[in-house]
Formats: C-alpha cells, sequence, structure tokens
C-alpha cells in the first residue's frame, strides 16, 4: 500500500495515498503503519484525504493501528472525504477518534497545546 511518513511538530504524519483502505488493503494497510510507526514516539496523524472508499475491514485496520499505537500515542485523522467521513459517522467511530480537516490543522493545534 502507497503511504508517506513525515515527522514535524512532535507529530508523525501518515499519508494514505491509495483510493480504496478495503479488504483487499486492509493487512497491508496494518503492516504498514506497523513498520511506519515502529521507530516513533509522537502522536500520529493518519491523512486520509485520499481515500475514496473504506469498509468495513479498512475501518477495522484503521482501529487496530490505533491500537497498536496504544493510549500514549494517540492516532488521530485528517482529511476524511464525504463518504469516509459518513462512514464514520454511521459507525459512531467520530467519538472514537479526534478528526481534523486537515493534518495542518492538526499541526496547528498540536502547537497551540505545546505552547
Amino acid at each position: 500500500m502507497k503511504m508517506t511518513s513525515e515527522i514535524t511538530s512532535d507529530l508523525q504524519i501518515i499519508t494514505v495515498l491509495e483510493k480504496r483502505i478495503d479488504g483487499v488493503a486492509a493487512i497491508q494497510f496494518k503492516n504498514d503503519v506497523r513498520e511506519l510507526t515502529a521507530e516513533g514516539d509522537t502522536a500520529a496523524i493518519l491523512d486520509l484525504s485520499n481515500v475514496d472508499f473504506v469498509d468495513s475491514s479498512g475501518l477495522g485496520a484503521i482501529v487496530a493501528a490505533m491500537k497498536l499505537l496504544g493510549t500514549d500515542r494517540p492516532l488521530h485523522l485528517a482529511g476524511l472525504t464525504p463518504i469516509v467521513s459518513k462512514v464514520f459517522a454511521l459507525t459512531r467511530m467520530e467519538r472514537v477518534f479526534k478528526i481534523f480537516k486537515t493534518p495542518l490543522e492538526a499541526l496547528k493545534t498540536n502547537e497551540a497545546k505545546s505552547a
């Protein structure tokens, strides 16, 4: 699965470069997130702005990634497209994750907390 990772302002931003996180991609997604976050100790932002579709397996993979990071290292979401946002609302996962409009908004929020 194509993803990029960048650490900035005490946050790791993981950008998913795929259109779908579904049953076909879920296992690879979890493995890639595990690999990308293995060395870090900062909160992570999962940028989903390129993702047009998430099914139940994809949602489960995102939750598994959150659990992988643990309670000391939160996983937040950013850039949800309208369809993906609807999936999170219908499953009430917006109560589980902190969701930002953009990764930049998450960075600004984090910087404000640090100041």
